[in-house]
């Protein structure tokens, strides 16, 4: 006789039972919730959230270098040379803006400000989280007169933003470490970080993105800028899978107006396979949707 499974409690279901999580806790207690997974994907998801957002300041014409960086002990840096996180004061709060947007979810400047117009990522809680799943985390940032620091662990604040040196950059940079309590393996794989980084170069033309890896005696890095934009990035997928274009120039249309632009880059080969690759605000939409169609 096959075994009922029995989930019935006898515990009584009053106010006692009810849990409100507080801060980053939520994100801890069910990490999958906002990544995905704990796994190799997970992992990598935390630099594809920070890198996001020097994106974003990019596409809004603030940055045009972005560098990532895997120190030893799959320690990872990300620095751009935006506008910078701001640091005031947010009204409300009493914590300073740059606090707020790494211990708080949906806390950003992508909610119908002025001060992004297009975004990717997780739409205000990606620092937060990534923040509350690294072990450490610590950011940067240079305001073009002041250069500000801040340490957190696990979620929490462990310094306040501090005044620590004069500078006349602008820009970002955050550095983590993410937490072994919370992912199956911390090892970072150079090969997707590059992978990832490459699209974004080509989805961005103009924009420079490096990645190096420090982690062996012999460091290996790579810089890629395309002027080409996705024009280069339909070259590359040919020359990496060996196709014979049918066809020199590739086929390419873009249009623009006040608060939208779309971009098609089209080139014909002599496989019998369709490959379609569709992305709305830099993020690759694996199963399409109503851009693509």
């Amino acid at each position: 006789m096959e075994e009922i499974l029995n989930f019935q409690t006898n515990e009584n279901y009053d106010e006692n039972q009810i849990q409100v999580l507080e801060g980053l806790e939520a994100v801890r207690k069910r990490p999958g919730m906002y990544i995905g997974t704990t796994g190799p994907r997970g992992l990598h998801h935390l630099v594809y959230e920070i890198v996001d957002n020097s994106i974003d300041e990019a596409l809004a014409g603030h940055c045009d270098l972005i560098s990532v960086e895997i120190l030893p002990g799959d320690v990872i840096r990300v620095s751009d040379n935006g506008r910078g996180i701001p640091t005031g004061i947010l009204e409300g709060k009493g914590l300073s803006a740059a606090t707020v947007v790494f211990t708080v979810l949906h806390a950003g400047g992508k909610f119908g400000g002025s001060g992004y117009k297009v975004s990717g990522g997780l739409h205000g809680v990606g620092a937060s989280v990534v923040n509350a799943l690294s072990e450490w985390l610590e950011v940067e940032i240079c305001d073009g007169t002041d250069v500000f620091k801040q340490r957190f662990e696990r979620g929490e604040i462990i310094t306040d933003l501090l005044k620590v040196a004069k500078s006349d950059c602008t820009g970002t940079t955050v550095t983590f470490k993410p937490d072994s309590l919370i992912f199956e393996d911390t090892a970072y794989d150079y090969e997707i970080l590059l992978s990832r980084l490459r699209e974004q170069a080509f989805l961005n033309a103009g924009i420079t993105l490096s990645i190096s890896d420090l982690r062996e005696s012999e460091p290996k890095t790579k810089v890629m800028c395309y002027e080409g934009g996705i024009r280069k990035f339909i070259e590359h997928i040919h020359k990496r899978k060996g196709l014979e274009t049918l066809h020199d120039e590739v086929i390419y249309l873009s249009a623009r107006n006040e608060n939208h632009s779309a971009e098609v880059a089209i080139q014909y080969n002599d496989s019998y396979n369709e490959m379609v690759l569709s992305f709305a605000n830099n993020i690759h939409t694996i199963e399409g949707g109503t851009h693509e169609i």
